[in-house]
């Protein structure tokens, strides 16, 4: 199976047609169809692994200052708690502890809803630790390949240049210069599997410290790359900076 980094942007794009919507409407028609998701999302941090080990995952709805519309989206995909044990299982690395509280974020139904809009696949999340570093990351990473050999697709979900902090809504179609020269050299190290430059994003300069203020956006695609095999390619897709500072750029590995 294919792994696939999604720049879910706002949580406006889980219900309207835009560019975006159709970007991941689209991709989906060439990719063979997972028998399960495991997906990486930005919006769930923890102390520790965690793995959402339920039947029937809720619909989190974690955001504020939206329209009631969006807070009426259900995504009632099913869980699959035997595929959830058999990851903590298999992994020696680090104790994977399974959740049953938390469910699907909006990192994740905001944008599956619109490549699997039946809600038939079966979705699993995996937390991101707090206390791992870059290098730590990329281990655990690397311990989810076997399952793309089971039918499995692994989806990551962030934006690679996220700084709510610098957001301008007077930019809805463009970014910063900063932002979008940051985003360009982010998909040429992607590109040239520039590890070395990716996880040592601090000491690359300014431009890069303003993209990436903190690394929960990031660190979804950094799990997708590690995927990556000799023989594999990174495709691109949604290129494209809005609101002055977030990148919408997402990709497949296959």
């Amino acid at each position: 199976m294919p792994a696939v980094f999604l720049g879910h942007g706002s949580p406006m794009n889980a219900i309207e047609d835009n560019e975006f919507s159709q970007g991941f409407r689209n991709i989906v028609k060439s990719l063979p169809r997972p028998d399960s998701i495991v997906c990486v999302s930005a919006h769930w941090e923890t102390y520790g692994t965690f793995i959402t080990a339920m039947e029937a995952p809720k619909t989190i709805h974690d955001f504020g200052g939206f329209p009631k519309a969006l807070y009426e989206i259900e995504y009632p995909a099913p869980g699959n708690p035997a595929l959830s044990n058999e990851i903590i299982e298999h992994t020696t690395l680090i104790q994977i502890q399974p959740d049953m509280q938390w469910g699907l974020d909006h990192g994740t139904w905001s944008v599956l809803r619109h490549m699997y809009p039946d809600a038939d696949i079966p979705i699993i999340q995996l937390s991101i630790d707090r206390n791992a570093d870059m290098m730590q990351h990329v281990e655990i990473a690397k311990t989810l390949h076997w399952l793309r050999e089971k039918g499995v697709m692994l989806v990551g979900s962030g934006n690679m240049v996220h700084n709510l902090g610098r957001i301008d809504w007077d930019y809805p179609e463009t970014g910063y210069p900063w932002a979008i020269q940051a985003g360009n050299t982010l998909r040429q190290w992607m590109a040239d599997s520039n590890f070395s430059a990716l996880m040592d994003y601090r000491n690359q300069g300014e431009e890069l410290r303003l993209a990436i203020p903190t690394p929960e956006h990031y660190i979804p695609a950094l799990y997708m790359l590690t995927q990556k095999q000799n023989d594999e390619t990174i495709t691109f897709f949604n290129q494209k900076t809005v609101l002055g500072a977030i990148d919408m750029t997402s990709f497949v590995i296959r």
